[in-house]
């Protein structure tokens, strides 16, 4: 964890890294900066740290000034003697303000609720990324299909293509063979690693091994012949292209 101190006198801020390190020994600890101008000459020279512990009143001013002229995302604990400026301070990132001279006890209270947050920051941001990106375990590795009284698994590795015709999902196998499938297309294709296989229209969605060839056509538009199948006019919206083209390309 890193920690920047912004404290124009001596002996408040010795104490306060003594206080730090007393109860975050493992804290990496900036400064001390004094001034409004010192700060912002440091801020545009280095990288945000985790964690900014700021006096009010600095040698050259208010150092709410620093953070009108730097904008941070960094959370920052005020230090203060005053305690007109709490109002103002939480409108700056703060989450704590804490009053001189500074309690050892609520300052390590005000840094384990950084850290809290930091934490369920982190999870909540995990549980988002889970959320956003589909976990690769969870696409389907076979279908079932029917065939008369059969029943059959298909592995997806078998499979050219799906597509659509009459509101009638079917799945087509490298050896031409041709099953109907009770879900739709579009929740075929969600089932389905999108590293292999692309939603070409509304009508198809193929592998990446079905596509025998790819031309181009009119209005900026890809024209696209699969394995074993018929249906001349596959046709790839301009709109398309580029995500297709990035698909093949990955």
């Amino acid at each position: 964890m890193k920690i920047l101190i912004i404290e124009d006198e001596k002996p408040a801020a010795n104490l306060l890294k003594m206080q730090i390190k007393q109860h975050f020994p493992d804290a990496e600890l900036f400064g001390n900066l004094d001034s409004i101008s010192k700060s912002i000459a440091w801020f545009t020279q280095n990288p945000q740290p985790d964690l900014i512990l700021c006096d009010i009143q600095l040698a050259d001013g208010i150092s709410f000034e620093i953070f009108d002229k730097v904008k941070l995302s960094t959370p920052i604990i005020f230090t203060t003697a005053y305690d007109q400026y709490a109002i103002k301070a939480f409108q700056v990132n703060a989450i704590d303000y804490l009053l001189k001279p500074i309690d050892p006890k609520e300052l390590e209270r005000a840094v384990d609720k950084f850290k809290a947050n930091l934490i369920r920051s982190t999870i909540e941001l995990d549980v988002l990324k889970n959320l956003l990106i589909p976990d690769k375990t969870s696409f389907k590795s076979r279908f079932l299909v029917r065939f008369g009284e059969k029943i059959q698994s298909i592995p997806t590795e078998d499979i050219s293509f799906f597509n659509s015709e009459e509101r009638v999902t079917f799945l087509q196998t490298k050896e031409g063979k041709k099953y109907v499938l009770e879900s739709t297309l579009e929740q075929t294709e969600a089932q389905v690693n999108p590293a292999n296989f692309f939603r070409l229209n509304r009508k198809y969605l193929s592998s990446l091994e079905a596509i025998e060839g790819i031309f181009s056509y009119s209005n900026s538009r890809l024209k696209v012949t699969l394995e074993n199948c018929s249906d001349p006019d596959i046709l790839i919206s301009r709109e398309k292209v580029s995500d297709f083209k990035e698909w093949l390309d990955q």
